[in-house]
């Protein structure tokens, strides 16, 4: 909770370009109360092992400045989802390239994860960039997928990773 207000911040500075696609995160933190509420289900599910949550932080002035997830853990099948956002003002400057470089190999090493998967929508050009220079593969378009907080339901691709790729 001592990031509460680093993280409703991260948010509210970036609630524009995340509305979309990061539908339950924008709508379950319009407040600094709401995002307490919010983050408490997060830590609820770490605590039972099914989500975590990382921030990336600026160390110059310890500002968030990106999040990732990991999020629909299969620890059958060895595999997870990704998820990630930079703040508008750090994008396009290598940073997330880094971090997610970095995220993945933590996630191979330490859950001994076989694959990881992120989706995106097709027009999304910067997250499939990313994707595909952090070494992702496009494994295929899931058409009416995903259904946008304005209620549009689009199609996502699909990328995976494999641990000895």
């Amino acid at each position: 909770m001592k990031d509460l207000n680093n993280y409703f911040h991260l948010i509210n500075d970036n609630r524009k370009r995340l509305k979309e696609i990061f539908t339950g995160t924008v709508l379950e933190t319009k407040t600094i109360e709401s995002t307490k509420v919010f983050m408490n289900k997060i830590l609820e599910r770490t605590k039972n092992e099914t989500y975590f949550s990382y921030v990336i932080v600026d160390n110059s002035d310890k500002k968030f400045i990106g999040f990732i997830d990991l999020k629909h853990i299969d620890n059958n099948l060895g595999k997870a989802e990704l998820g990630f956002y930079m703040d508008e003002k750090y994008a396009g400057k290598g940073i997330m390239t880094k971090a997610l470089n970095c995220f993945c190999e933590y996630c191979f090493d330490e859950f001994q994860f076989r694959k990881l998967y992120l989706r995106t929508h097709p027009e999304n050009i910067a997250t499939r960039k990313l994707s595909e220079k952090c070494g992702f593969k496009i494994e295929g378009i899931i058409r009416n997928d995903y259904m946008t907080t304005s209620g549009e339901i689009i199609d996502l691709i699909y990328y995976g990773k494999l641990r000895n790729e």
